[in-house]
């Protein structure tokens, strides 16, 4: 939605989107909350993890999926919560949660817990028959350091096992994965990654502004970026179409396709 034309703006691509897709954490909202927010931001919105483990102590949690449902916005638990059922093995009763709130959507990771990639791999072909499958790649750990080639392995791996789409670790606060812990992207290893995968398969976390001001120009205004606040869906979208300080210049005098015609 626009209220009035610009020329020289990058296309966006219209829901339902394959990619220039932006995922939002929720952390907690409450049902106001998220109603407030579907309002203000849910042309925006494609994708909604309800974060970690929040799921279990959300209240109004039924009500708030269906509101998200409702909207359009595809809602699903966060990978962490699926590691704490599949650690005390219980993924029957997982299956079951899924089933009881009819989510369309399903995370796979293995960032807080060691679980051998074939294991994984399993969980991932099993689920895609109940949902569409998100796969989370890379570690939680500061500490542990995966080489390019290993991620590239990884995501090729995930993506033939049925995920949809693979998600590139960084946390809420974007300092893992893809990141070095001051934030700084691991330009090499990103570069590299997208050499072997396309741009379209991967979901890159980018909490912070930086970071996905980094990706916009790097692959262009519709690069997936996931893990974004509630109260940066706004600025992204803005971020995306050079309508902020840090990407005003880069989309103009493009030979990109634009919204309206240089006279």
């Amino acid at each position: 939605m626009r209220n009035f034309k610009l020329k020289q703006l990058p296309e966006r691509t219209a829901k339902p989107r394959n990619n220039g897709l932006t995922m939002v954490m929720d952390k907690g909202l409450s049902l106001n909350e998220a109603a407030n927010f579907i309002e203000a931001c849910g042309d925006y919105v494609d994708l909604v993890k309800l974060g970690f483990g929040t799921s279990i102590v959300t209240p109004k949690l039924e009500e708030k999926i269906d509101l998200y449902k409702k909207s359009g916005i595809g809602v699903y638990f966060g990978g962490t919560l699926f590691e704490a059922f599949i650690v005390r093995n219980q993924f029957d009763d997982f299956l079951s949660l899924i089933d009881r709130y009819k989510l369309p959507y399903i995370e796979v990771s293995d960032g807080s817990i060691e679980m051998p990639h074939e294991v994984k791999l399993e969980y991932i072909h099993k689920l895609s028959k109940y949902a569409t499958v998100l796969s989370e790649v890379g570690s939680k750990d500061v500490e542990k350091i995966i080489p390019p080639y290993q991620w590239i392995e990884l995501m090729k791996a995930e993506l033939k096992a049925g995920a949809w789409k693979v998600i590139a670790e960084a946390r809420e606060a974007g300092n893992v994965g893809v990141y070095r812990s001051s934030g700084e992207v691991r330009e090499g290893l990103v570069q590299e990654i997208l050499t072997k995968i396309p741009g379209e398969k991967i979901i890159w976390e980018a909490p912070q502004k930086a970071q996905q001001t980094y990706f916009i120009k790097l692959v262009d205004a519709n690069v997936n970026l996931g893990n974004i606040a509630p109260n940066d869906v706004i600025p992204l979208e803005t971020l995306r179409i050079g309508l902020r300080s840090d990407t005003f210049s880069f989309f103009l005098n493009k030979s990109a396709k634009y919204i309206g015609k240089k006279k």
